[in-house]
């Protein structure tokens, strides 16, 4: 195809390569830097995980936040942004409509890895841990028995998340 100038062929190409990775990057990436306030960022999040809940739904559900959570392993995307720093390795998890976000911080930005919960894999493995996976993602959160809030937290989560899925075959 003939291009009269050199500019506009540039950003055809631009432009043809925005709108793909605009699609496959709410499949792919969902470990996302959210330490500045990006609308684009933020349409992908209400896009996969619906808008955040209202202040009405926040009170009648006593809450959607976790308690500080103390991570005791990760995936090794997650792994190597926590060990930049020398602090604790901590995170949180926000409940969405059709997800959690799972948010931590390194240096002084914030991440967030994003969880539909059709993708969403919660289990206890040893005796005081819980383990959150996402395809090549995961963390495994201390859960000691005298963390009552923690266990309170994951079993609403895991109540919502079941409410979430709506029927399966088990239960015809």
């Amino acid at each position: 195809m003939f291009w009269p100038m050199q500019v506009n062929r540039q950003r055809y190409k631009f432009y043809k390569l925005d709108t793909f990775e605009d699609s496959v990057s709410l499949n792919k990436k969902m470990l996302l830097n959210v330490s500045t306030h990006n609308p684009e960022t933020v349409r992908k999040i209400d896009e996969s995980l619906g808008k955040p809940f209202s202040l009405r739904e926040r009170f009648r559900m006593r809450g959607i936040g976790s308690p500080k959570l103390i991570l005791n392993e990760a995936s090794e995307q997650i792994s190597n942004l926590m060990n930049l720093d020398n602090n604790r390795n901590v995170c949180n998890i926000e409940l969405r409509p059709k997800g959690i976000i799972l948010g931590f911080r390194s240096l002084l930005e914030s991440y967030a890895l994003i969880i539909p919960y059709y993708k969403l894999s919660l289990t206890k493995g040893r005796a005081e841990e819980y383990a959150i996976h996402k395809d090549v993602y995961f963390v495994k959160i201390q859960a000691r028995p005298r963390d009552r809030e923690v266990h309170k937290f994951i079993k609403k989560l895991l109540q919502y998340k079941n409410e979430m899925d709506g029927e399966r075959i088990e239960d015809i």
